[in-house]
């Protein structure tokens, strides 16, 4: 069995609003050493293969299919195998 970690992004060049407000908020709790805030996506998703290669083409397409919009986030991932 392999199991996936995937972090989905925004682009540097899109805006967060939702950073943007953690950012405000830990700046009013006196957190003034934060220079930005961005928010992300993580997900694991379970796969009940050892193939290493298939698996790694079915979480892009995955990714590409569902988790993460082309037009503004990136994607990475990595393959850990369960014991």
């Amino acid at each position: 069995m392999l199991a996936a970690k995937i972090f989905v992004r925004l682009k540097p060049n899109v805006l967060d609003p939702q950073g943007k407000a953690v950012s405000n908020s830990l700046h009013q709790l006196g957190y003034s050493g934060v220079v930005e805030t961005r928010i992300s996506k993580y997900i694991e998703i379970t796969f009940d293969s050892a193939d290493l290669q298939a698996v790694s083409a079915e979480v892009e397409r995955i990714c590409k299919d569902l988790l993460a919009n082309p037009n503004t986030e990136t994607y990475d991932y990595t393959l850990h195998a369960m014991d």
